[in-house]
């Protein structure tokens, strides 16, 4: 188990994030990643957070597990394999310090993409695009969930203008997800990732991770949302910055 009290300066509030987006506060837990990374290794980080994403992804399958659309799946999910082969080749091929270039590149475009939608701009395919758009958004979708855990941009540029119902939408999500999570298991293994020492400080951060979750189901009835997250996506694109910055100097 990692003891590095910096770390854990960095993790509790890198999980509470991950628990508050899984209880409401949508696409925050991507600067899970960027904080961890400041720390440790951005492989070692994803592999500690991965087995936290997949308990969490329990809760909300089983919750949707009646609403979801087959064919956005069916598209979807085997253009993210290939994403999360290339991820996982990237990391497995390249050194630390190229991984921290691109998790920084990846943390700086979903938090301006996320500030972009706040301020009423989109970017999203059309709603009758083909089903090759699709496999092509989950190959992005699948590639910055390998690296970053944050597959939700390129997920929902396609999906969110095809109409689906608020519980469907949900659904589909968290079972799209879910399969994404699992999938990447084998790359973490094979990365030699999933050590004790990473699967006990994983379990360590667990119970920050349930009680944030419910935190965040209580939270988002009560409190003004928009401002919060502007402050928490101008702090990732700062983060995003201070790690691309680590790989360029070093």
């Amino acid at each position: 188990m990692l003891t590095d009290p910096l770390f854990y300066a960095l993790a509790i509030p890198a999980v509470v994030l991950m628990g508050l987006a899984k209880g409401g506060f949508s696409g925050v837990g991507a600067m899970s990643m960027p904080l961890l990374a400041l720390a440790i290794s951005p492989v070692q980080a994803a592999a500690i957070l991965l087995p936290i994403l997949i308990v969490q992804d329990m809760v909300s399958v089983w919750a949707f597990r009646r609403d979801w659309d087959r064919g956005i799946l069916l598209v979807m999910v085997p253009g993210a394999i290939a994403g999360i082969v290339a991820g996982y080749l990237l990391a497995a091929k390249v050194s630390a310090t190229a991984v921290l270039g691109v998790l920084g590149a990846i943390s700086i475009l979903f938090a301006l993409h996320r500030l972009w939608l706040s301020r009423g701009g989109r970017i999203a395919a059309p709603a009758n695009s083909p089903g090759w758009v699709g496999a092509i958004f989950g190959v992005i979708a699948g590639f910055t969930s390998q690296i970053a855990h944050a597959g939700g941009p390129p997920f929902q540029m396609w999906v969110l203008p095809r109409g689906l119902t608020p519980a469907s939408l949900i659904g589909t999500t968290a079972i799209f997800f879910a399969l994404v999570n699992w999938i990447k298991v084998p790359a973490y293994v094979a990365l030699g990732q999933f050590t004790p020492t990473n699967l006990l400080t994983a379990g360590v951060l667990m119970p920050v991770a349930i009680a944030s979750t419910f935190a965040g189901v209580w939270l988002v009835k009560r409190i003004e949302a928009e401002r919060f997250y502007t402050l928490i996506y101008i702090l990732m694109a700062a983060v995003g910055v201070q790690l691309l910055w680590k790989a360029i100097a070093g």
